[in-house]
This record gives C-alpha cells, sequence and structure tokens, in this order.
C-alpha cells in the first residue's frame, strides 16, 4: 500500500473548480486582459523604434552603460527572428515578478518585525522552494487550464519565496542605530521604513528581486510547455523538432533577456539611490 497525496488533491481541485468557477474566470480575464494590453504595447512599435525608445529611456533611468547593453540585448532578439516570442516573454515575466514582489515584499517586511509570522512561513517557502518548479503546473492547469494564466500563476508561485526570504533578510538586518535615531527625532513609523529601513536594505532587496526575475525567467521556459506561448514555445519546439539552432537562439535570447531586465532594475535602483 502506498501513499498516493493525488486521492486527496483532486477532489479538492475538483470542488474548487465547481465552487469558484466565476473567481477563476475573472481571475482569467484580467490576467489575459494585462497581457494583451502590454503585448500590444510592446508590438505597437517596430522593433528599430522600441529598441530607441528603451535605450533612450534607459539611458535617463540608469545610464549610458546600462542603455547600450539594453540596446545590444533587445538587437539581438531582434536580429535572431524571435522579436514577438521576446515581447511575450517580457510581457509575462513582467506581470509574474510584479504580483510576485507585491505579494512577497509587504510579507517580507511583515517577518521581519514579527518572528512568528516568520517560523509559520518557513516552512512553507521551504516547500515552495524544494517542490520541482514544472509540479506547480499542474495544479494551475487543472484549475485555469492551458494557456498564459496557469503560467502566470505558477510563475508567481515559483518567484515569491527568494523575494520574501531576501525582504526578511534585508530589513531583519538593518541597524537598530539607524531605526532609534529616526524614533529619536519624532519620525512616524511610515517614514521609518521608506526614509531609513528601505535605503539601508536596497542592496540585498536587489539581490531578491535580482533572483526573482531570474527564477521567475526560468519558470515561463517550462510554461512553453503548457502553450504559454513566447520563448518557452521556441524551446520547447526545438526540443521536440530537435532544432538545436531554434533551440539555441530562443536560449540566447532567454539570456537577453534576463540580463536587460537585471541590469535595467538594478541601474535604476542605483542611480535613485545615488541621486537621493
Amino acid at each position: 500500500m502506498s501513499f498516493n497525496p493525488g486521492a486527496f488533491l483532486a477532489p479538492a481541485v475538483d470542488w474548487l473548480n465547481a465552487s469558484f468557477h466565476p473567481f477563476f474566470a475573472l481571475i482569467t480575464q484580467v490576467i489575459e486582459a494585462v497581457l494583451s494590453a502590454i503585448e500590444a504595447a510592446f508590438l505597437a512599435l517596430p522593433p528599430a523604434g522600441l529598441v530607441a525608445a528603451v535605450v533612450v529611456l534607459a539611458a535617463m533611468a540608469a545610464g549610458l552603460r546600462v542603455a547600450v547593453l539594453a540596446g545590444c540585448c533587445l538587437g539581438f532578439c531582434w536580429l535572431t527572428g524571435l522579436w514577438q516570442a521576446s515581447m511575450q516573454t517580457i510581457a509575462l515575466v513582467l506581470v509574474a515578478v510584479l504580483i510576485a514582489v507585491a505579494i512577497a515584499f509587504p510579507l517580507g517586511i511583515i517577518a521581519a518585525r514579527r518572528p512568528g509570522v516568520e517560523a509559520a512561513l518557513r516552512p512553507i517557502l521551504d516547500v515552495m522552494q524544494t517542490v520541482p518548479p514544472w509540479v506547480y503546473l499542474i495544479p494551475a492547469v487543472m484549475i485555469f487550464s492551458l494557456g498564459r494564466v496557469p503560467a502566470i500563476i505558477a510563475t508567481i508561485v515559483y518567484g515569491i519565496p527568494p523575494m520574501l526570504r531576501l525582504t526578511t533578510l534585508a530589513f531583519r538586518t538593518v541597524p537598530n542605530d539607524l531605526k532609534e535615531l529616526g524614533q529619536a527625532i519624532g519620525a512616524k513609523p511610515r517614514a521609518i521604513l521608506w526614509k531609513i529601513e528601505f535605503p539601508a536594505a536596497r542592496p540585498t532587496l536587489l539581490v531578491g528581486l535580482n533572483q526573482c526575475i531570474l527564477l521567475t525567467l526560468a519558470m515561463v521556459v517550462l510554461a512553453g510547455l503548457v502553450g504559454a506561448g513566447g520563448l518557452g514555445a521556441e524551446v520547447t519546439r526545438g526540443l521536440t523538432r530537435m532544432e538545436m539552432g531554434l533551440g539555441l537562439r530562443a536560449g540566447l535570447a532567454i539570456v537577453a533577456v534576463a540580463v536587460l531586465l537585471d541590469r535595467l532594475s538594478r541601474g535604476a535602483l542605483d542611480r535613485q539611490r545615488k541621486g537621493a
């Protein structure tokens, strides 16, 4: 006799589908609408125009070096003939990272202030980081069917743990002297958080954001198996057809997207810190 968790989880998933179908349908519509809007915005301009716009914005936000690197990354995606797939992947990653950070950041702050919350979250995060990433796709597909929505949901779940852990670490390691100084001058807790703790925690938060972006990109590639589109679908196509050229081009394009998002986020935050 063997233990089969699926025998317990399958009825629960069926019950969720039957009881909360309108709610899941609403989530699907919202995510599809957001993704479609972002993709349409990226594809509205010709590739050369979007590359030029990103270079200008990157130069203003992060500096000339980051702008040149951003132009090279996007130019590579264009020259490989995977422009549309790259824009789809960037849209998927942006939505997943924004939602993952929006969930993990406040939870990390709460966990840094309340050891009981961290103790309760720790085993959950251990399980989330230990389970193979493709396993998240199974319940997501069972609830949301094939497509981009289960890919986004599974990607968010996979991207939350590193950001949450490092947010907790970042705010826990802020020197008490800085917080006591803020309290001594009569600053409110919100002002202490954003004016004192957040700048001190920024380097560790950047590491968390970097890890979230990279893990999200890895999950988006796996999500190509469930019809999420983008570069993940190209990698899957190259694998199933044994086309080494296509798989290699798509893999290098994923690297270019990862470098682009990492350097843009890091450069923009560093420029903001130096200007503060």
